[in-house]
């Protein structure tokens, strides 16, 4: 075998624990992990301040998606 035929393949970066995932570059909401009923978390930007948190379901991009803090303000604001 020689060197052309050699691929790379890179590790898939771990990040540690309690660390908070870098913003992506788009709107896709990303898994991120599970919580601790087992159900799928995915990483999303809150609609309202922007900050990166994360939702157990997979947003369909037709309603905005915002953080617990912003969530619990815009729930208030409804009462």
């Amino acid at each position: 075998m020689t060197d052309k035929d050699k691929t790379i393949v890179e590790e898939p970066k771990v990040e540690e624990s309690g660390s908070v995932p870098a913003a992506s570059t788009d709107d896709v909401a990303t898994p991120a992990g599970t919580d601790q009923q087992g159900r799928q978390l995915y990483s999303v930007k809150c609609a309202n301040c922007g900050k990166q948190t994360e939702v157990p379901f997979k947003p369909s991009g037709d309603r905005p998606v915002y953080c617990r803090d912003c969530y619990m303000q815009k729930k208030g604001e409804r009462a």
